[in-house]
C-alpha cells in the first residue's frame, strides 16, 4: 500500500486545520480587543466628565471666595470713604468755628486794648497823686522815703526773727521730745537684741614652762638669748623666781603673741641661740600675718559683708591685736556693726551699709604707718583709697564730728560706737592712755635717722633704740643718746623716769662654698 498519499494528506489537513485555528484565534482577540478598547474608552469618558466636575466645583467656590473678598474690601473702601467724608464735615465746622472765635479774639483784642490805655492812665494819675503823697509825707515826717523804708523793713525783719524763733524753739522742742522717745526706744531695742561680752586687755602674758631649768637656756651665756629674743620681738622678757613661769611685759599685743610663739617653738625645739631666735622670730611674725589676713577674712563672712578689699581685711584682723581704752578693737567693731545694722533696720535705713560702715569705723587706729590726722578721717580716707561707697566713708569719717555728716546713716555709726564703749567694763581710760604715751615714745625716737627700731618696755620707764651700725657710729650713739632723752623730757608728760638706751651691733657675716 502507497503511503504517500496518505502522508500528504495528513500534511495537507494539518495545514488547513492551523489555518483554521489561526483565523478563529484571530477574531477572537480582535473580539477581546475591541472590548477591552471600548471599555477603557468607556472609563475615560467617566473619569473625563468627573474631573470636569470636580473642575466646575473648584471654579465656582473660588468664585464665591473671590466674589466674597471683593465684597470686604468695597465694604472696607466704603467704610473708609465714610470716615474720610466724616472728618471733612468735622474740619470744616471746626475752621468755621475757628473763623468765629479769631473774630471774638479780634474783638477782645481790641477791647483790651482800650482798657489797658484807660488802666495806663490811671496808673499815671495814681503814680503822680502816690509821688504828691509821698513829697507830702516826707515833708511832714522829716524823714525820706529811703530812710523811712530801711526802718520798716527793720522793724518788720525784727518781728519776723522774733515770731520765726519762738516758732522754730516750739518745733524744736516738740522734736526733741519726740526724738528723745523715739531713740530710747531704738536704742534699747538694739542693746536688748545684740549680745556683747566685757573685753579687758593687759600688757602682760605669762608663758608656762615646764621645769625651772627652761629658764636658763632662754637667758643663755651672759644673756644673749635673753637679750636677742627682746632685740628680736620688742618685749621685755621677765624672768624672776616665779615657778614655772616667764613674764612677756609689752603694750603692743601682737608683738607680745610673736614673742609667746617662738619662745614655744624654741623651748620646743631645744636649740636657742641669737641665729635661731631670729630665724624663729621671722618666721613666727609671717604666720601671724597670715592669721591676721583669715581672722579679717572670716570676720567679714560672719558678719555678711562681702567684696571687700584684701586691703581692708588685713586692718580687720589686726583689729584683733588691739585694744582700745581696754576694749578688744575687733569685739568693737563687731559690735558697732551688729548695733548699726539693727538701728538702721529699725530706722528703714540700708543695714548692710550701715554694718559695712560699722566694722571699718576704727580701722584708722591700726594703720601701719603713724598719722598726724584723728583716727576716724584717716579711716574714712582709707575706706575711699580701697573703693568704699561715699556713704560709707563719710560714717567712717565723721563718727567723731572731724568732718561734716552727709548721710543717714553716720549718726547711727557715731551713737553705736558710743553705746559700745559706754556699756559699763567694757573700756579703761587708763590704759589707752598709757598705751599712747608708750606709742608716742616710740615714735619719737624712730624720727631720728639712722633708727631702725625703737622699743618701750618696762611700763615705759625705758626705751630701747636700736641703730644700723654703719649710719651711726659709737660717739654719735651717745649723742643721740642724750638727744632724745632731752626731747622727752621737753615734749613728754611722763611719771618718774626713763631710761634711753641705744644699742649698735656690728655683725661680720661670710659664707663658706
Amino acid at each position: 500500500m502507497d503511503i504517500m498519499p496518505i502522508l500528504l494528506g495528513a500534511i495537507a489537513g494539518v495545514v488547513i486545520g492551523t489555518g483554521l485555528a489561526y483565523l478563529i484565534f484571530t477574531k477572537v482577540l480582535n473580539k477581546k480587543a475591541e472590548g477591552i478598547v471600548k471599555e477603557a474608552e468607556d472609563k475615560g469618558e467617566n473619569i473625563k466628565k468627573a474631573k470636569l466636575l470636580q473642575a466646575k466645583e473648584k471654579f465656582l467656590a473660588l468664585k464665591e471666595e473671590h466674589g466674597k473678598e471683593i465684597k470686604d474690601r468695597n465694604r472696607k473702601l466704603q467704610s473708609s470713604e465714610d470716615r474720610i467724608k466724616s472728618k471733612e464735615s468735622q474740619l470744616s465746622k471746626q475752621i468755621e468755628q475757628n473763623k468765629l472765635k479769631d473774630k471774638e479774639v479780634e474783638k477782645l483784642k481790641s477791647n483790651l486794648s482800650q482798657q489797658r490805655s484807660v488802666l495806663e492812665k490811671k496808673q499815671g494819675d495814681l503814680d503822680k497823686a502816690h509821688q504828691r503823697s509821698v513829697v507830702l509825707l516826707e515833708e511832714i515826717s522829716g524823714i525820706s522815703k529811703d530812710e523811712a523804708a530801711s526802718k520798716l523793713m527793720e522793724e518788720l525783719k525784727e518781728e519776723a526773727r522774733t515770731m520765726g524763733s519762738a516758732q522754730a524753739q516750739e518745733i524744736i522742742d516738740e522734736a526733741k521730745l519726740k526724738a528723745t522717745q523715739e531713740a530710747k526706744k531704738i536704742v534699747i531695742q538694739s542693746i536688748q537684741r545684740v549680745a556683747t561680752e566685757h573685753a579687758v586687755e593687759n600688757s602682760v602674758s605669762v608663758f608656762n614652762i615646764e621645769n625651772d631649768d627652761v629658764k636658763g637656756r632662754i637667758i643663755g651665756r651672759e644673756g644673749r638669748n635673753i637679750r636677742a629674743l627682746e632685740a628680736s620681738t620688742g618685749v621685755e622678757i621677765i624672768v624672776d623666781d616665779t615657778p614655772e613661769a616667764i613674764i612677756l611685759s609689752c603694750f603692743d599685743p601682737v608683738r607680745r603673741e610673736i614673742a609667746r610663739l617662738s619662745m614655744h617653738q624654741l623651748v620646743t625645739d631645744g636649740r636657742i641661740h641669737p641665729a635661731r631666735i631670729e630665724e624663729i622670730v621671722n618666721k613666727v611674725r609671717k604666720n601671724i600675718n597670715e592669721e591676721i589676713m583669715e581672722v579679717g577674712k572670716r570676720t567679714a563672712i560672719d558678719l555678711g559683708i562681702h567684696n571687700l578689699n584684701s586691703e581692708l581685711i588685713r586692718m580687720i584682723g589686726r583689729m584683733k591685736y588691739r585694744s582700745s581704752y581696754g576694749q578688744n578693737l575687733l569685739q568693737h567693731s563687731r559690735e558697732v556693726a551688729n548695733l548699726s545694722a539693727v538701728m538702721a533696720a529699725e530706722l528703714g535705713l540700708n543695714a548692710k551699709a550701715a554694718k559695712r560702715a560699722g566694722l571699718l569705723h576704727d580701722i584708722g587706729k591700726v594703720f601701719d604707718e603713724e598719722s598726724e590726722l584723728p583716727h576716724a578721717v584717716l579711716g574714712g580716707k582709707l575706706a575711699e583709697k580701697h573703693g568704699e561707697k561715699p556713704d560709707v566713708c563719710n560714717a567712717i569719717g565723721a563718727h567723731h564730728d572731724e568732718i561734716e555728716m552727709t548721710t543717714m546713716i553716720s549718726p547711727i555709726i557715731q551713737v553705736c560706737d558710743a553705746i559700745s564703749g559706754a556699756r559699763p567694763g567694757a573700756r579703761r581710760e587708763v590704759v589707752e592712755s598709757y598705751i599712747q604715751r608708750l606709742k608716742d615714745l616710740e615714735n619719737l625716737a624712730l624720727e631720728y635717722p639712722g633708727v631702725t627700731k625703737s622699743f618701750a618696755i618696762q611700763a615705759g620707764r625705758e626705751l630701747r633704740v636700736i641703730v644700723e651700725s654703719d649710719q651711726v657710729t659709737d660717739e654719735q650713739s651717745d649723742s643721740l643718746s642724750f638727744d632724745i632723752s632731752q626731747r622727752i623730757m621737753t615734749e613728754m608728760t611722763y611719771p618718774g623716769q626713763i631710761k634711753v638706751t641705744v644699742i649698735r651691733e656690728k655683725r661680720a657675716v661670710n659664707y663658706a662654698r
